[in-house]
């Protein structure tokens, strides 16, 4: 990985995409892509992430925009591996992504932060909020604490939305002690829902932009707000809501890799955006 401080070029971030297997041969199996493709082709809310498609959208289709958007392969017939994300790809919307806040940071927009995938990227949105809020963007807490049901694959269960450095996410009750784990994976659209009629209860003021993955991104592109996030090769939905225009940059990468192989790509982001600290 490049040394903390130094100024990364397009060419070095694309060898770092490649080196930490963000991007070209990932760890997300093949099987579990073209399942997932398969689940939303039948719109199975699992997998949707809050996003209902206004096009019919079925397996074919899919993962033929799939290997548009991201380089899978689109051939149906190749069916176990690895999936493989073009890098080139993924540094053209990195490159949307940092304009998109380069446009809310001009702007003083207000902005929400969310993700489901706290052990890995709050470190990468968090740098986000604080580089934003450096500029004078209100960064949104609404809900703080608030219990929400989600379904699980164990079942329904309560989590409580919280916020760490500005990012919302989902905690287990109680897991709050110095130390405690970060938060739960979750991709359901549920808080962010109960996040912005909170903040419409509150004092009225609604995120302009709303930045994350999952449910975060494809809830807000849902209900009308501008999105932009990271989105895994297996998760379809944040892509078909860039397609039909609801999403306004999905970054096509590994999303589970280790934390600090992020850290480039938020000096990349942060430098297009002229928002470098």
């Amino acid at each position: 990985m490049p040394p903390p401080d130094s100024p990364l070029s397009r060419s070095s971030l694309r060898a770092h995409l490649l080196a930490a297997r963000l991007a070209g041969v990932i760890a997300t199996p093949r099987e579990r892509s073209l399942q997932r493709y398969r689940m939303f082709a039948a719109r199975d809310p699992r997998v949707l992430l809050g996003l209902e498609p206004e096009c019919d959208w079925c397996f074919g289709d899919l993962l033929h925009l799939m290997g548009q958007r991201c380089g899978v392969s689109a051939d149906p017939k190749h069916t176990s591996g690895q999936d493989v994300i073009d890098p080139d790809r993924t540094l053209v919307a990195l490159d949307a992504f940092a304009d998109r806040l380069a446009v809310a940071a001009a702007a003083g927009a207000p902005v929400l932060l969310g993700t489901g995938h706290p052990h890995r990227l709050l470190g990468f949105y968090a740098s986000l909020a604080a580089a934003l809020s450096a500029v004078g963007c209100g960064v949104l807490t609404p809900a703080q604490g608030r219990s929400v049901d989600i379904a699980t694959r164990f079942g329904v269960r309560t989590y409580n939305l919280d916020y760490v450095r500005g990012v919302a996410l989902m905690r287990e009750p109680g897991a709050r002690a110095p130390g405690s784990e970060p938060g739960v994976h979750t991709h359901s659209p549920l808080p962010l829902r109960i996040a912005l009629a909170a903040a419409a209860e509150a004092d009225g003021v609604l995120p302009a932009l709303v930045i994350g993955d999952h449910g975060w991104v494809c809830g807000a592109g849902q209900m009308g707000i501008e999105a932009i996030g990271l989105a895994d090769s297996d998760d379809p939905a944040p892509f078909v809501g860039e397609a039909e225009g609801r999403v306004s940059v999905a970054v096509p990468l590994d999303d589970t890799v280790r934390s600090d192989y992020y850290r480039p790509l938020t000096r990349y982001v942060l430098n297009r955006a002229c928002l470098s600290q």
